[in-house]
């Protein structure tokens, strides 16, 4: 069956100009202001693609030219064992990962999946750069998977402290490359590095939080759940490093209320952080839409503290237009910070309610939800929405043998651009 690609425009969450992708357009030329763009769908109606296999069943809801092999989406359930330990009548998790018992079969265990399955099904059939994704671990290993099993070109830059996140059930496809900001950087030296390359017209930047299908992606989240329920939950919650998964659930919420049939209320949004990196949580405390300043030195300090590592986003999409406080400002709740011995706990106690292993970012929000049973935030008969974002790691690496990629660079990312583009371009 050849795939019919998806109808959509782009609307500037600033001014509201509606305007047409002209194929991979992460900003409005036109924009006054710094603002994040949304993808405004022809079809209004949420419903599910019977005639596609695994997460391209929301393919009405995603900006894709074409479907990809092997996707799987998140699968959403009821809680029993977590609900009642924290006497919740209607709590649902949605779980991204690696759990057979419940049909969730994300090889990556993580919500990156959705991310990547999304943005390199937005590549044009011609595109012939090299698509450059900058990550703290999940989303590269989820762009490796993807982009390897399609025979896609894609060029990763990670730092080198998080290298042990790419593990693999088989050997990458040459197609895929590697460069690592050496150890002792983070995140956003990473970025700053796939930065440098993107400035060759052989690269294609990725876009990060930009890039609509990254975020819409990520939005199936909320589909999944609203498939299961039937209607929009009523409080949802999450860990957040960039906050965009936070940002696509907003926006598939407020296609829901424009679709009239799931509800018409926002949920609220509580995204969590992982202490001491609260860059979000210090800067949504002090009621401030900009950042509130902190150095690169205190940054990777504050990475190398955490135990949720992929939680270390310093530039995160908090101020622009359409970003993190206008989702919370918007529709309701808080941020929460974690403590690493909270995220020891959670992990747990998750693993022994529900019957497997999470990661540190996903206790963070299993964590949240628990301080906002006590603080009073949610109700016991509201339908809440967890969103387990990764997990099953140790029962997939139970099932199957396990590979390590290796940088084929380690860079500075210090070296001027021109250096940095030599040596990259030669691994392809």
């Amino acid at each position: 069956m050849t795939f019919k690609p998806t109808s959509y425009k782009l609307m500037n969450c600033a001014d509201g100009r509606i305007f047409e992708d002209s194929g991979w357009t992460l900003a409005d030329p036109q924009s006054k202001t710094p603002s994040l763009v949304r993808a405004v769908y022809e079809k209004k109606e949420f419903g599910i693609r019977t005639d596609l296999d695994g997460f391209y069943k929301f393919a009405d809801w995603l900006p894709i030219k074409k479907t990809l092999s092997h996707s799987c989406a998140p699968v959403t359930y009821k809680s029993k064992g977590l609900a009642d330990l924290l006497k919740l009548d209607n709590l649902y998790i949605t779980f991204s990962g690696y759990n057979p018992e419940i049909g969730a079969f994300m090889h990556t265990c993580s919500f990156k999946e959705t991310e990547a399955y999304s943005v390199c099904a937005r590549l044009p059939e011609d595109e012939d750069r090299v698509l450059v994704v900058a990550s703290a671990g999940n989303t590269a290993r989820a762009f490796a998977k993807v982009c390897s099993d399609n025979g896609i070109r894609l060029l990763l830059s990670i730092p080198e402290d998080n290298i042990h996140a790419l593990w693999f059930d088989k050997p990458l496809n040459d197609c895929v490359r590697i460069i690592a900001a050496p150890k002792g950087s983070d995140y956003f030296d990473a970025i700053a590095l796939g930065d440098k390359v993107c400035t060759s017209e052989m690269f294609l930047a990725e876009g990060g939080a930009k890039n609509i299908a990254r975020r819409d992606g990520m939005g199936t989240t909320i589909l999944s759940a609203v498939e299961k329920i039937g209607r929009i939950p009523d409080a949802y919650f999450q860990a957040i490093g960039s906050g965009t998964g936070t940002i696509a659930v907003w926006e598939n919420n407020l296609r829901l209320i424009a679709d009239g049939r799931f509800g018409t209320h926002k949920m609220r949004l509580y995204p969590s952080q992982n202490a001491p990196f609260t860059i979000m949580y210090d800067s949504w405390k002090a009621s401030s839409r900009e950042l509130l300043p902190l150095t690169p030195e205190d940054a990777r300090h504050q990475a190398a503290v955490i135990k949720a590592k992929v939680l270390s986003n310093r530039k995160p999409p908090y101020s622009l237009a359409g970003g993190v406080f206008d989702a919370l400002t918007d529709a309701g709740g808080d941020i929460y910070m974690i403590s690493n011995d909270e995220i020891d706990f959670w992990k747990e106690k998750f693993l022994n309610l529900e019957g497997v292993d999470i990661y540190s970012a996903a206790a963070v929000a299993v964590a949240s939800l628990d301080k906002a049973v006590r603080d009073g935030s949610v109700k016991k008969d509201e339908i809440i929405m967890l969103n387990i974002t990764g997990g099953g790691e140790k029962l997939a690496k139970s099932h199957k043998q396990v590979v390590y990629a290796l940088p084929n660079l380690v860079l500075d990312p210090s070296m001027p651009a021109g250096e940095v583009i030599a040596k990259v371009e030669k691994l392809f």
